[in-house]
C-alpha cells in the first residue's frame, strides 16, 4: 500500500510540474511581449498547481520551489512595468481579481514586494494588508508555504534602523509587528496539521510536520536579524510575544522546536539579561516536551558565552544566573511529574557543567546541585535505569575533569550521597573513574580524613558486594580493577608519621572488608606501605610516653601481624608467608629481634600447616633460606632454632633433586662474610656432604626407575658450592674433597649408562675453565687453586 502511495505521489508531482511548466512557458511569452493581461492569466494558472492536497510536504516543496523561481521573473516584470508608467496601486488592485484565492495571494505578495520598494505607500500598510490577506488560506501546508513566500519577499524590505524603508510613517516596531503576526499565524497552521486526519496516521503527520518546521522557525531568524531590536524591545515585546505563542499552542513538537529556535537565533547577551522570562515559560510547557535538551542547550550557550570573554562574567553574577537556572530546573521537575530519572539527572548535569564553566570557584554551588540531585533520586532506591546511571557517572565525573583533583570532590558533602544512588555495578564504574583520576593526576591525599572520605567513595571496589557481581565480572577485568586499587594504596602517603599511622589504620579497616578474591590484591600493597612507615620511624628514639601516644615500629608491626593473618581466610598461604618474611626482614633492620622471630614463627607455621603442594614448598623453602641468610638480629639460640628448622624442611621435600638443592642452599646459613662469629665451616661441610648423599641417592633412583644413571647436574652444582666456600677461606673445604668431586663427575660423565645432557656438559666445562683461570691468575688465589688438577 505504501509503495503504491509513493508511486501515485510521484505521478501527481510530475503532473503538477508539467502543468506549471506549460503555464510558465505561456507566461514568459506574455512577459516578453509586455502583455500584462496574459502574464497575469498564465501566472495565475501556473500558481493553481499549488492548490493540490495530494502531495506530502517534501514533494510539495519541490513544486513550490519551481513556482518560486518563476515568481522571481514575474516580480522583475512588475518592476519594469512600474518604470514604464504602470501604476503600482492599480497593479496591486488588478492582481486581486484572480479567480482562485491561492494564486491571487501569491500574486498579491509578489506585487506587494514591488509596491513597498516603490515607496508609494508606507511599508507598514502594505505589510499589514498582506499578512491579513494571507489568512484567507487556512489549509496548513498551502498556508505555510504562502506565508513562507511572504516572509521571503519582504525580509529585505522591512523598516529597520539604517534601512531605506525606515521613515516617519514606518518604524522598527512595524517590522517587528509584521514578523510576529506572520510567525503566530504560521505556527497556528503548523500546529493544526497535527489534528487533521485519522489517529493511526499520527506518526506520518509528525514526520511531515518535522519537514516543515524550518518554515516557521525562519520567522524567528528574521526577527533576530532586525538591527532595531535592542535589549529593551526584546525583553518587553519580542520575547513575551513569542513565548506567549509557544506556551498557548500546547503542542509538544512546536514547543520543543520553537524553544530551541529562540535559544539558537537570539544573542547570548539577550538570553542572559532575560533569563527569568525565558525560564518562566519552561514549567508551563507540555509534559511531553523534551525540556531537558532545551535547557541543556541554553546552559551550553551561556557557558560558551561566559568563557568567550572574562568581561562578561560580572553580568552572570549580577543577574544571578545560577540561582535562576537552579530554581527553574526545580520547577520544571516539579511540574513534569512523569519526568524520568535520567531526564532530571541530565538537567542537573548540564547545570553542573554551566557552574564549572562560569563559577569554578563556587564549590557550594556544585554541592547544592549534587544535593538537589540526591533529593530527586532518593525516593527511587538504587537506580537500575542505564540512561540514568550513565548520566550520573557523567555528573560525578565533571568535577574530576574540571579540577583534575579528587581532593576537591572530597570536600563536596553530597558527592558520596549521589554515588549511593547508583546500583552496585555502576558504583564500581564510578569508583574506577575516581581511582583513574587520582593516578592520572598523581593526586596527593595525605590526611586521614581525606583517605576515609576517599575509601567511602570507592567502597564498591574495596568491599565484596555480592557473589553474583563477582560471577558477572570478567576475570581479567577484575584483576585490572584490583590492580588499580593496589596502585592507589601505594600512593597514599605522608611524611608525618602520626598521620601516616592513622592512614594505615583507615586503609586496613576498609581493606579487610574485602572478600577472599580481593584480599590477595589489596593486602600486599597495604603491608608494603606500612613497611615504608616502619623505615621512616627507624632509628626513632623510643621512650615510655612515646610508646603510649605515638607511632612506633612495634605498633605498626602489631598491625601488620593481624593484617597478614586475615589472608588465612582466603586462603593464600604462599602469599602470607612471603609477607611474613618481608616483615621479618624489616624488623631485622630495626633491630627488633622478638618481632622478627615472631614473623619467622608465623611463616614456619604456615609452611607446616598450609603449604602442601610440592612446588610451592620448594619456592617457600628457598624464600625462607634467602631471608634467614640476610638476618643479623638473631642471637645464637634463636638463629640455631630457625636454621635447624629450615634445614629440616629442606631434607623433607618430596623430590630428591629439590631436597639436594635446598640442603646445599642451607650451607649459606652457616657462613657470613660480613658477620663476625658466623663462620661455621664444619656445618657448611655437613650440609654439602648431605647434599652429595642426596644427589647420589637421586642418581640411583633414576637408574632403578629408568635404567640409566640420570644427570650429573646436581654434582656439578655442589662442586660450585665447594669452590665458593673454598675461595671464601673455609678450612673444612679441602683440595682433596674438591679433587675427589671433580673425578667423580668425570667418571660419571664417561659412563655408558649416563643420559647425555648438553647443559651439564657446558656447565662442567665452564666450571673447569674457572678453576684454570684462577690458577693462571697467580698470586695468593692462584697458589690456593694450584694443587687442583683439571
Amino acid at each position: 500500500m505504501i509503495q503504491d502511495g509513493v508511486e501515485d505521489e510521484e505521478k501527481w508531482l510530475a503532473a503538477g510540474i508539467t502543468g506549471l511548466q506549460q503555464n510558465a512557458f505561456y507566461m514568459h511569452r506574455a512577459l516578453d511581449s509586455n502583455n500584462l493581461k496574459d502574464a497575469l492569466k498564465y501566472s495565475a494558472q501556473m500558481l493553481s498547481e499549488l492548490r493540490t492536497s495530494r502531495l506530502s510536504p517534501h514533494k510539495y516543496y519541490e513544486l513550490y520551489m519551481r513556482a518560486f523561481d518563476e515568481l522571481r521573473q514575474l516580480e522583475m516584470f512588475f518592476k519594469e512595468e512600474t518604470k514604464r508608467g504602470c501604476s503600482i496601486v492599480e497593479l496591486y488592485e488588478l492582481v486581486q481579481h484572480a479567480g482562485n484565492i491561492l494564486p491571487r495571494l501569491y500574486l498579491l505578495c509578489t506585487v506587494g514586494s514591488v509596491y513597498i520598494k516603490s515607496k508609494e505607500a508606507p511599508a507598514k500598510d502594505v505589510l499589514k494588508d498582506l499578512v491579513e490577506m494571507c489568512r484567507g488560506i487556512q489549509h496548513p501546508v498551502r498556508g505555510l508555504f504562502l506565508r513562507s513566500y511572504l516572509s521571503q519577499v519582504s525580509r529585505d524590505k522591512l523598516p529597520d534602523i539604517g534601512s531605506e524603508y525606515e521613515g516617519d510613517a514606518d518604524t522598527v516596531m512595524d517590522a517587528v509587528e509584521f514578523v510576529l503576526q506572520n510567525f503566530t499565524e504560521m505556527n497556528k497552521l503548523w500546529v493544526r496539521m497535527q489534528h487533521q486526519g485519522a489517529a493511526r496516521e499520527k506518526e506520518r503527520r509528525e514526520k511531515e510536520r518535522s519537514e516543515l518546521r524550518d518554515l516557521v522557525g525562519k520567522n524567528l531568524h528574521v526577527l533576530s536579524q532586525i538591527e532595531g531590536i535592542d535589549l529593551d524591545m526584546y525583553r518587553d515585546l519580542v520575547l513575551p510575544r513569542v513565548l506567549e505563542q509557544v506556551v498557548n499552542c500546547k503542542d509538544d513538537i512546536a514547543q520543543y522546536y520553537l524553544m530551541d529556535c529562540i535559544i539558537q537565533v537570539f544573542p547570548d547577551e539577550y538570553h542572559l539579561q532575560t533569563l527569568e522570562i525565558l525560564l518562566g515559560a519552561c514549567p508551563q510547557l507540555q509534559p511531553g516536551v523534551d525540556i531537558k535538551t532545551v535547557l541543556s542547550r541554553l546552559m551550553e550557550r551561556l557557558s560558551n558565552y561566559a568563557v568567550s570573554s572574562a568581561e562578561v562574567l560580572p553580568e552572570f553574577f549580577q543577574v544571578e544566573a545560577f540561582t535562576k537556572l537552579n530554581n527553574s530546573i526545580g520547577k520544571v521537575i516539579e511540574a513534569q511529574v512523569d519526568m524520568t530519572a535520567d531526564g532530571a539527572v541530565t538537567l542537573y548535569s548540564s547545570l553542573l557543567k554551566f557552574t564549572l564553566h562560569v563559577h569554578p570557584d563556587r564549590l557550594d554551588f556544585v554541592d547544592q546541585i549534587l544535593g538537589a540531585c540526591v533529593m530527586k533520586l532518593s525516593s527511587k532506591g538504587k537506580l537500575k535505569d542505564s540512561k540514568a546511571t550513565k548520566e550520573i557517572v557523567a555528573l560525578l565525573s565533571a568535577p574530576l575533569d574540571k579540577y583534575n583533583d579528587i581532593d576537591t570532590a572530597l570536600k563536596l558533602s553530597n558527592y558520596s550521597r549521589v554515588m549511593d544512588c547508583l546500583d552496585d555495578g555502576t558504583n564500581k564504574v564510578m569508583a574506577n573513574v575516581i581511582v583513574q583520576s587520582i593516578m592520572k593526576n598523581k593526586t596527593c591525599i595525605s590526611t586521614a580524613d581525606k583517605v576515609e572520605a576517599l575509601f567511602e567513595l570507592i567502597k564498591g571496589l574495596i568491599q565484596d558486594l555480592g557473589e553474583h557481581l563477582q560471577d558477572e565480572l570478567d576475570e581479567d577485568d577484575f584483576k585490572e580493577e584490583q590492580n588499580s586499587v593496589a596502585r592507589l594504596i601505594q600512593m597514599l602517603y605522608t611524611d608525618d608519621p602520626e598521620e601516616m599511622l592513622k592512614i594505615v589504620c583507615i586503609m586496613r579497616k576498609h581493606i579487610l572488608t574485602g572478600g577472599p578474591k580481593r584480599l590477595p590484591f589489596t593486602v600486599p600493597p597495604l603491608v608494603f606501605n606500612s613497611l615504608k612507615l616502619v623505615r621512616q620511624l627507624q632509628g626513632q628514639e623510643e621512650n615510655v610516653a612515646q610508646e603510649e601516644a605515638s607511632a612506633t615500629p612495634k605498633k605498626v608491626f602489631q598491625l601488620l601481624n593481624q593484617t597478614i593473618e586475615a589472608l588465612s581466610v582466603v586462603p593464600v598461604p604462599e602469599l602470607a608467608l612471603q609477607l611474613y618474611l618481608q616483615c621479618a626482614e624489616t624488623a631485622n633492620d630495626c633491630d627488633l629481634e622478638p618481632v622478627a622471630y615472631e614473623f619467622f614463627t608465623q611463616a614456619y607455621i604456615l609452611y607446616e600447616e598450609e603449604i602442601s603442594d610440592s612446588r610451592a614448598q620448594v619456592t617457600a623453602i628457598h624464600l625462607i633460606i634467602g631471608t634467614l641468610q640476610r638476618m643479623h638480629v638473631f642471637g645464637v639460640e634463636n638463629r640455631d632454632t630457625l636454621t635447624h628448622k629450615a634445614t629440616g624442611y629442606s631434607a623433607k621435600l618430596l623430590k630428591k633433586p629439590d631436597q639436594c638443592r635446598a640442603v646445599y642452599a642451607c650451607s649459606h646459613l652457616f657462613w657470613f662474610d660480613d658477620q663476625d662469629g658466623i663462620k661455621d665451616g664444619e656445618r657448611v661441610l655437613l650440609c654439602l656432604k648431605r647434599a652429595l648423599r642426596i644427589a647420589n641417592a637421586a642418581q640411583q633412583m633414576a637408574n632403578a626407575a629408568r635404567g640409566n644413571s640420570g644427570s650429573v647436574m646436581l654434582f656439578i652444582e655442589i662442586l660450585n658450592k665447594y669452590l665458593y666456600f673454598f675461595e671464601k677461606g673455609n678450612s673444612q673445604i679441602t683440595v682433596t674433597s674438591i679433587q675427589s668431586l671433580i673425578e667423580l663427575i668425570t667418571t660419571e660423565m664417561q659412563s655408558d649408562t649416563l643420559t647425555h645432557d648438553p647443559a651439564a656438559d657446558a656447565f662442567f666445562a665452564s666450571t673447569l675453565r674457572y678453576i684454570q683461570f684462577q690458577k693462571d691468575k697467580g698470586g695468593a688465589v692462584g697458589e690456593k687453586y694450584e694443587p687442583i688438577k683439571v
